[in-house]
């Protein structure tokens, strides 16, 4: 066995943090629950995404990006879909030293600034379909953080 490394006999969640501490794919980050993504981790998630990138834009996908911030009236009219969020949201409250008009949530997901965007720019049938796919960053407060598996913030593609 690899010189400090546990075996998965003796503690298989302890196993899995050192190979991907002593890989050199992550590290942890002074941010409790958030991680760094190292060169080597980051060119396998560069691979994921170039192979991923390829197929959807053979099926007419192409790429866009939607803010990180979300109102938080677009989260109280999908309350049932953000349910399962509520508890892991941070929300920002105030800005270059004011308070806010309205919080933000920090993207937990994207569906509902996507699905407000869709409401503007599809007027009819002609409009469809709408193939967009984004890559981008999620937010959600973990409670037992993981490297790679669960995290404050993670990469995420979503279309």
């Amino acid at each position: 066995m690899a010189k400090g490394i546990t075996t998965r006999e003796q503690n298989y969640s302890q196993w899995y943090i050192d190979i991907v501490l002593k890989s050199e794919m992550a590290d942890y980050s002074p941010v409790k629950g958030c991680m760094v993504i190292r060169p080597t981790g980051y060119g396998i998630w560069e691979n994921i995404q170039k192979h991923l990138d390829r197929m959807f834009k053979e099926t007419g996908h192409v790429n866009a990006y939607f803010p990180m911030f979300i109102p938080e009236s677009f989260m109280q009219k999908e309350a049932e879909h953000v349910e399962g969020f509520a508890p892991e949201c941070a929300v920002v409250t105030h800005a270059g030293g004011k308070k806010l008009e309205e919080p933000l949530f920090i993207r937990p997901t994207s569906e509902t600034m996507i699905w407000y965007m869709y409401g503007k720019w599809i007027n009819s049938y002609r409009d469809l379909p709408i193939l967009i796919n984004q890559w981008a960053n999620v937010c959600r407060w973990e409670m037992r953080t993981r490297l790679f598996l669960r995290t404050t913030e993670f990469l995420w593609q979503g279309g």
